[in-house]
C-alpha cells in the first residue's frame, strides 16, 4: 500500500513539473540578448555564442599570483 502511495505521489510531482516547465515554454520565457533590455529573447544559437563569448574570456584573464614570501 505503501508503494501505491509512493508511486501516485512521483506521478503528481511530475504532472506539476511539467505543467509549469509546459507554462514557461509556451509563454517564451528565456534571457534577454545582453546589450538590448526588454528586447526580443534570445535564440538558442545567441545563447550559445554568449556562453562562448564568456568562457573565452573567464579563460583569458590572468591567473592572480600570490606575493613572495621571501
Amino acid at each position: 500500500m505503501r508503494a501505491v502511495f509512493s508511486i501516485v505521489g512521483l506521478v503528481l510531482v511530475l504532472a506539476i513539473v511539467g505543467v509549469v516547465a509546459k507554462k514557461q515554454l509556451t509563454a517564451g520565457v528565456a534571457p534577454q540578448v545582453s546589450g538590448a533590455p526588454g528586447g526580443p529573447a534570445a535564440t538558442p544559437q545567441q545563447q550559445v555564442q554568449q556562453f562562448q563569448k564568456a568562457a573565452e574570456a573567464a579563460m583569458q584573464q590572468a591567473r592572480p599570483m600570490p606575493d613572495d614570501p621571501k
